[in-house]
């Protein structure tokens, strides 16, 4: 079996993960990544894209909403790129308590988060979708954050600092030896090919699935999966993210992020991250809740729904997850379970992420008996040096005074040909959902339908790939994407879906495309 040596190895390709490796990395470590998928592809790519500004904390969860006070700022500075400044409001409807406006401004105020009360008719003019019956208003520093661009930039630094990225590679099992883990065995999900990490210490940075990469090296943690789902509508009916003032609650914010707005979320137990049903009653509730906050939103078009499961870590039985804190935990396995060279950094969120790999790696050194500074809150990660937030218009802006100078592959989130040969030449992805996850590839209201074919195109000649290998990543696109789009077929997006089905079966016969 090949054999790699290092001196961290991190377990998770998701924000934390990513973030560990990075820090790891800039602090001198030699360190690898394994995920078993592509990165960003658990809980950090299934989420509505709130960058908190910790005002849904201030109330009910001040030691969360102290963190992401801090972490928001530092975003800002180091993250510019992966964000869109939106701006926030928390506003009370009709059927919100009247009162909570008041204990809201105090929490803020006592945790730090920045805050005003703003005019309702100002709130108003700024977004007129919104309900007319709001009787306050208070405006916070939300922003939307690109969880996938976030990732991509930690790893990419990580690399430029000698890490190894290593999507694609299963974990199998940890390997303890005399109370010790002394590294773990993966498994390549592409060639099959088995290999052996050595590893003076292992950090678990798997989220939800924490529990379950502790418990090979015979530990126990206690990981409560929190589902919740959301729903992508067609368009932004809002331009700001729009909270309901009241303590968190099911179908309450509302996240203009790209050419699309999130309504989310839910937050229900369930005992594993890996399986996430969405049902009928859930969407209903969503978009419901929709109408409080923006009248009409029933009739909007959804484009499709997802849930993601939060790593939320207590050592406690409880009922009600919203009861358990968003602040993150670090444990150390020797002193916690008597097994050496094994950390588990979970619960947190991703605005959090880099502050938890801070800590995470801050554990490590003590470990591994260095001290060596965290630079993560200084450098900007590549492609946020000017620390410019990303502006929505960019890519028409791009397309000006000549819009027909280069071929347009995805009309609705305006990306290019050299959009993607820039994409697959860059991590070189192992299908089509990779390429969509780094430049947004099919996720405007056709869902691929006008434009996945070209895209496959396009890959099949980059790629070098023979026809059967385009045909099948073709193919995995589309099962994929339907997986979203089924639940919430009606309206228009059924029509839609009934015009890709004639795309796709009178053009091309899918179904019966050799592979």
């Amino acid at each position: 079996m090949p054999t790699l040596e290092t001196e961290v190895l991190v377990v998770g390709g998701g924000s934390t993960g990513a973030g560990v490796v990075r820090d790891a990395a800039m602090r001198g470590f030699s360190t690898v990544l394994v995920e078993r998928g592509d990165l960003a592809t658990g809980t950090t790519g299934r989420f509505h894209g709130l960058l908190h500004s910790g005002g849904r904390y201030a109330v009910k969860d001040p030691v969360a909403a102290r963190e992401c006070v801090v972490e928001n700022a530092i975003l800002r500075r180091i993250a510019a790129d992966c964000i869109e400044d939106t701006g926030g409001l928390f506003v009370s409807t009709r059927w919100d308590d009247p009162a909570f406006g008041d204990e809201f401004l105090r929490g803020c105020r006592e945790t730090g988060v920045p805050v005003d009360e703003v005019p309702v008719a100002e709130v108003l003019r700024r977004e007129p979708r919104l309900d007319r019956g709001i009787t306050r208003a208070f405006a916070v520093p939300d922003a939307n954050l690109d969880p996938w661009k976030l990732v991509s930039a930690c790893t990419r630094s990580a690399s430029e600092h000698a890490a190894r990225i290593l999507p694609y590679h299963r974990l199998l099992g940890l390997e303890v030896h005399d109370g010790k883990v002394v590294g773990a065995r993966v498994n390549n999900e592409l060639t099959g090919e088995e290999l052996e990490i050595r590893a003076e210490l292992v950090i678990n940075a798997s989220g939800a699935w924490a529990g379950q990469i502790a418990s090979l090296a015979g530990c126990v943690v206690t990981v409560l999966p929190g589902k919740g789902i959301m729903i992508a509508m067609n368009h932004r009916l809002v331009n700001t993210v729009v909270n309901r003032c009241k303590p968190p609650s099911d179908g309450d914010i509302i996240v203009p992020i790209r050419t699309v707005s999130v309504i989310g979320t839910t937050d229900v137990r369930v005992a594993d991250p890996d399986e996430l049903e969405v049902t009928p009653g859930e969407i209903d509730e969503m978009l419901d809740e929709g109408e409080k906050l923006v009248p009409g939103f029933r009739e909007a078009r959804a484009l499709r729904v997802w849930a993601g499961a939060r790593p939320l870590y207590t050592p406690e039985d409880v009922a009600d997850t919203r009861e358990v804190s968003r602040t993150h935990t670090v444990l150390d396995h020797a002193k916690r379970d008597g097994v050496e060279g094994f950390i588990t950094i979970t619960g947190g969120k991703t605005t959090t992420f880099r502050l938890m790999a801070e800590h995470a790696v801050d554990a490590a050194c003590e470990k591994l008996g260095v001290v060596r500074e965290c630079r993560t809150h200084e450098e900007p990660l590549p492609g946020s040096e000017e620390e410019r937030f990303y502006w929505l218009g960019a890519r028409v802006r791009a397309q000006e005074p000549v819009p027909n100078s280069e071929e347009i592959i995805c009309e609705c989130e305006l990306i290019t040909r050299s959009h993607l040969t820039e994409a697959l030449a860059h991590g070189r992805p192992t299908g089509l959902d990779d390429v969509r996850r780094k430049v947004r590839l099919a996720m405007g209201p056709c869902q691929g339908g006008f434009c996945i074919y070209r895209a496959t195109g396009v890959l099949h000649e980059f790629e070098h790939l023979d026809y059967r290998a385009a045909n099948t990543a073709l193919l995995d696109f589309l099962q994929e994407r339907w997986k979203g789009v089924q639940p919430i077929l009606h309206g228009d997006q059924f029509r839609q879906a009934r015009l890709d089905d004639w795309i796709f079966q009178g053009l091309l016969a899918v179904e019966h495309l050799p592979q």
